[in-house]
């Protein structure tokens, strides 16, 4: 079996080491499937329904980022199960954020849910609007141990606060945990304790970002993300929808905050090891350049 203990805490869990522009890139679309558990490693090796694992199969195949969730108080071992699809969009993009969920009495009904759509950034249809964030904590201790360590109290601490939080299966980045996703817009937040968290989702259900631990957009390159960060820190704008990456020409990134637009150059660098033992490659991003194109959208 192997070894999933932290090996990098010396160095990880403080909130000490940069976070940003590490949100997953791969994919803006979810499915997130309620299942009590116990999770796997890997949930695509898990011996599951069959229609489930058919799900998880046909969400792969179009793009879809399948994840388990599970309420941090009630397991719930039959149903009905929650099930939730959403996109993230991306600012200024075609297709907007949206979340949309319902309860199954069978597994069997999502050979229903168009995955295709869903990967397209469409809605299938498949359940209600979702009007009210959804919160997510990875409490993955079968991925990484600290996730569970950190996360689950965390998941918990949020959950008698905000309601709409389930624990979740891994979402990439163990050495920031705990880690946090808003959806439908997809933010990450890592390094966080209460109190990060709680200013987190507070300002989140007021359509706004905090960039302390904010990791970044998921479905965005990670530079794309480091632009993003480093514009809302120099402009101060932290509308979730009022900063988007207009191009990207080379290393140079067009980015517009509110009425400004900036021209941003931002160059990946390594860090150094979490601790002992730790053989990652573990990369940063920094600031090269950042100049206002239009002073009048200041005025």
């Amino acid at each position: 079996m192997p070894d999933n203990r932290c090996t990098h805490c010396a160095g990880c869990h403080t909130g000490q080491r940069p976070c940003l522009a590490s949100a997953t890139a791969g994919t803006r679309a979810w499915l997130l499937v309620e299942h009590p558990g116990p999770w796997g490693e890997e949930i695509d090796r898990m011996a599951l329904p069959a229609p489930l694992a058919e799900a998880i199969a046909r969400a792969r195949r179009h793009g879809v980022r399948p994840q388990f969730i599970r309420s941090p108080r009630r397991r719930r071992a039959t149903p009905p199960l929650r099930v939730y699809a959403g996109f993230s969009g991306e600012p200024s993009g075609p297709e907007g954020a949206w979340l949309e969920g319902r309860e199954l009495e069978d597994l069997e009904e999502l050979a229903d849910l168009d995955l295709e759509a869903v990967g397209a950034g469409r809605s299938p249809g498949f359940g209600l609007p979702v009007t009210r964030p959804v919160l997510l904590v990875c409490t993955h201790g079968r991925h990484n141990a600290c996730c569970a360590r950190v996360g689950a109290p965390l998941a918990r601490f949020l959950h008698e606060r905000f309601g709409d939080v389930w624990e979740t299966t891994h979402v990439g980045g163990d050495r920031y945990a705990a880690n946090l996703v808003c959806l439908p817009h997809g933010l990450y937040y890592g390094d966080l304790d209460e109190e990060r968290a709680m200013t987190a989702a507070e300002e989140y259900r007021h359509g706004r970002v905090v960039l302390e631990g904010y990791r970044g957009r998921a479905g965005l390159a990670e530079p794309v993300q480091a632009a993003e960060h480093f514009v809302r820190a120099r402009s101060g704008v932290l509308g979730v929808e009022a900063v988007a990456v207009e191009r990207v020409v080379g290393d140079l990134a067009i980015v517009r905050a509110g009425q400004a637009r900036y021209r941003v150059r931002v160059e990946q660098r390594p860090m150094d090891a979490c601790g002992p033992g730790c053989g990652e490659d573990i990369r940063t991003y920094i600031e090269r350049d950042l100049t206002l194109l239009n002073e009048t959208a200041l005025v």
